[in-house]
């Protein structure tokens, strides 16, 4: 696995969306879904608003591998569900001030008990030939 760098981080973070898609069992990319994505340390998270019964999120579950765009950045990722409550805090924290301009029901939903229990991180993908 490798790393974030510096000038993706930034780009991803301040993006408004992020569009993400897990690769199919075949190896085809799903259809792009747009959903938020939040920044913690050197880190981004996304979150299923609707819990782990969103049609992305089991796409997701099937390889744990696809790929994201946003701020001109386009990435193979792993996705790495997030179960510590520590780091979920600092993604609600995270979710709260970048959102805070939309309705407090947006920031309420996406950082809801289901919506939680969705996390995941996304880890840049090595290439391996």
């Amino acid at each position: 696995m490798s790393q974030w760098t510096s000038d993706e981080l930034k780009k991803i973070e301040i993006a408004e969306e992020l569009k993400i898609a897990s690769f199919r069992h075949d190896g085809t990319l799903r259809k792009p879904v747009i959903i938020l994505v939040v920044r913690v340390g050197d880190e981004l998270y996304v979150r299923s608003v609707n819990g782990r019964t969103s049609a992305w999120f089991r796409g997701v579950q099937s390889r744990h591998e696809g790929q994201i765009r946003a701020g001109g950045v386009v990435k193979d990722v792993i996705f790495v569900e997030e179960p510590d409550p520590n780091i979920n805090d600092q993604v609600d924290a995270a979710y709260a001030t970048k959102y805070r301009r939309y309705a407090a029901s947006i920031i309420n939903s996406i950082n809801s008990p289901d919506a939680r229990a969705a996390t995941i991180r996304l880890v840049p993908r090595s290439h391996v030939s």
